[in-house]
């Protein structure tokens, strides 16, 4: 099945012929951005390579969609908010990306889409990576019939200690 016919629940595999597919990336963050959109059946528009190249250039990073427009405003990419929003969902369907909900209303954006659990600063907004090894999660509950577990996510909140 050619990849950009693959449906979403082909992600895995995705990414894991991905690591092999990524090994003759050039270092040049442009080439690098638009193979990584091609490899997942994404065309690479102009709007995508800008924000795939804020996002992926400088490593792994936690964003939220305001924190990317505001990125992209100062590099000066005429990009909406909303299509900030729907690319970060597009990249985040096809595994570029993992959500991360913190509030019901605040969800930020991995790059690091390898196993792992975050620490949630809540008085700086600000996640940090643990690493899956950290952290041991007990039995997961069966799912309900026709479901599979997609992921477990821990976010561990912290705040400072008083006194």
């Amino acid at each position: 099945m050619p990849k950009a016919a693959m449906p979403v629940s082909s992600v895995t595999m995705v990414k894991q012929e991905g690591l092999a597919e990524h090994a003759d990336l050039t270092g040049c963050p442009w080439h690098d951005v638009k193979s990584k959109l091609r490899d997942v059946g994404l065309r690479p528009t102009r709007q995508r390579m800008a924000l795939g190249w804020i996002l992926f250039a400088k490593g792994d990073r936690h964003v939220t969609a305001e924190m990317l427009y505001e990125e992209a405003t100062r590099a000066k990419v005429p990009v909406s908010l909303a299509t900030v929003y729907n690319t970060l969902h597009q990249f985040t369907e096809v595994g570029l990306l993992r959500q991360v909900a913190v509030d019901g209303s605040k969800a930020y954006f991995d790059t690091n889409n390898t196993e792992h659990h975050h620490f949630y600063v809540e008085d700086r907004n600000d996640l940090m990576d643990i690493p899956a090894t950290d952290v041991v999660v007990g039995k997961p509950p069966v799912p309900p019939e026709g479901y599979e577990i997609a992921r477990i996510d821990v976010v561990v909140r912290l705040r400072r200690k008083q006194g």
